[in-house]
């Protein structure tokens, strides 16, 4: 905690972030349900991702491409 500078409530609140961010990153959670596990709301929790540089975004260009083109068959 000295590192960071950080009082505990703070620490604590950044690693439920962290781990939120990491979960969503690697697909583990919903945009939703990382927002709910680092305690913020879903637009809050969008924001954050930016400052990680997480895109909100969990599918790349082919799998949305994709994702249309099964729409259309």
């Amino acid at each position: 905690m000295l590192a960071l500078q950080k009082d505990h409530q703070h620490l604590t609140q950044e690693l439920r972030l962290a781990a939120a961010v990491t979960w969503y990153e690697l697909g583990m959670l919903t945009q939703g349900q990382a927002a709910d596990a680092a305690g913020l709301s879903r637009s809050a929790f969008i924001s954050e991702l930016a400052r990680f540089e997480v895109s909100p975004f969990q599918k790349n260009a082919d799998e949305a491409l994709q994702s249309v083109c099964d729409l259309r068959r």
